[in-house]
């Protein structure tokens, strides 16, 4: 049963989907509210203009459809590849940095038009939900939010598809079944799980993977080219400025024909269990090998040990659903404040699923020839002072190893 009361207007994130075309009118139903829909581009690949007609359909006169790519790139995705950031080392947070955008832009909607509360589509087992309402809740704490699955009657599949027939919401033909797993997409990442995908000793067919074609069938020569960055963000490839969103876009292409950037995961959620994930990020690859080569050149040594070992803890923020914590921001500033230098040009080749760095340059390197040459150092490093320095160093361990030997049974 619905735990809200004296809901007059609601603000949904609407995909036009079919689970959340249910939503709607479960809403409207229940609450006996007015239901206003919220569709973002993020770059999910498919067309977003449907949803419009879907919700027209079902009688919603406030419908709000926005292209938020560039916000998205800009201010979510690449603040977070400065920071290098891969949740359990190895996923790139695709859909996690997604959400605190629809968030926002909930939250907004909902004091322009006078709604009461919002909604979301995310499932009672999953991150999203947190995700979702973790960052409604610090943008306003007085925001209600309702979660239908959460909330509602329907126990199983067959149930919501008695309800989308009793109610005319057009239902897919393929929707009839059970769906082979369930996709979540935007233009960093596709993000596939359940269904063929929940036994983690079973590979995923070749169908599974939307975003990028099999390394196997990739070119036989490597396709090599250049990232420029500045600030710690990428600004330009091969020579042509490009806005963040256009950008990834043409990475995204780049990794997409090389067959770079499928991850099969079974990872930690927030809520306690593990799942597994089909993930596919092929520009974001790209980007986070890049943006580390530039940084090997430009980034302090402590500087750049301090803020890596700080990437498990930006990560864990950020897939936990706390993009609008104080701490995550504190930590954004100490990362930002690190990029500073991070500018120059990296160059790749990219071949059959794999990133290699083969070349870099800074006008602000770090890197001193004249300091790790093996020819004559001409007074640049005394290769003497290294002998107190070593000293030094062992001093603890020569110790240490006095007292341990002294006792040795």
């Amino acid at each position: 049963m619905a735990k809200h009361e004296n809901i007059k207007k609601v603000v949904l994130a609407y995909s036009g989907g079919l689970d959340t075309s249910i939503i709607l009118k479960w809403l409207s139903e229940t609450y006996d509210c007015e239901v206003v829909t919220f569709t973002a581009d993020l770059g999910q690949g498919e067309e977003i203009e449907p949803a419009r007609k879907k919700a027209e359909m079902l009688g919603i006169k406030e419908i709000y459809i926005e292209d938020v790519r560039e916000e998205f790139i800009k201010d979510y995705v690449f603040p977070m590849f400065r920071a290098n950031a891969v949740y359990e080392g190895v996923y790139l947070l695709g859909t996690s940095i997604a959400r605190p955008l629809i968030s926002k832009r909930l939250v907004e909607i909902a004091k322009e038009t006078g709604a009461d509360a919002i909604a979301h589509g995310a499932t009672g087992k999953g991150n999203d939900q947190v995700r979702f309402e973790l960052s409604a809740y610090a943008l306003n704490p007085d925001i209600k939010v309702i979660a239908p699955w959460r909330d509602w009657e329907f126990k199983s599949r067959t149930d919501l598809l008695d309800f989308a027939e009793k109610h005319q919401i057009p239902v897919p033909k393929d929707k009839l079944g059970e769906a082979p797993f369930s996709v979540d997409a935007n233009m960093l990442h596709s993000s596939s799980e359940g269904k063929v995908l929940e036994d983690p000793w079973v590979g995923a067919e070749p169908y599974v993977f939307q975003r990028t074609i099999d390394p196997v069938d990739a070119p036989d020569t490597p396709t090599e080219i250049e990232i420029e960055f500045l600030n710690g963000d990428p600004i330009a490839i091969n020579g042509v400025a490009m806005s963040p969103a256009t950008l990834f876009e043409a990475l995204n292409k780049y990794g997409h024909d090389n067959g770079i950037g499928r991850l099969d995961l079974v990872e930690n959620r927030f809520v306690g269990m593990k799942s597994r994930g089909v993930y596919e990020t092929p520009g974001g690859t790209i980007l986070l090998a890049a943006h580390r080569a530039m940084e090997s050149l430009t980034l302090d040594r402590d500087a750049m040990h301090l803020k890596d070992s700080l990437i498990p803890d930006y990560a864990r923020m950020i897939y936990n659903g706390f993009w609008f914590s104080p701490e995550r921001e504190m930590l954004q500033a100490l990362i930002d404040k690190s990029q500073e230098h991070v500018e120059g040009t990296v160059r790749l080749k990219l071949y059959k699923g794999n990133v290699i760095v083969d070349g870099r340059k800074s006008p602000k390197s770090l890197y001193e020839e004249e300091l790790v040459t093996f020819e004559d150092d001409e007074g640049a490093y005394n290769q003497q002072d290294a002998h107190g320095f070593i000293r030094l160093n062992a001093l603890r361990l020569r110790t240490l190893a006095a007292r341990n030997n002294k006792f040795k049974s």
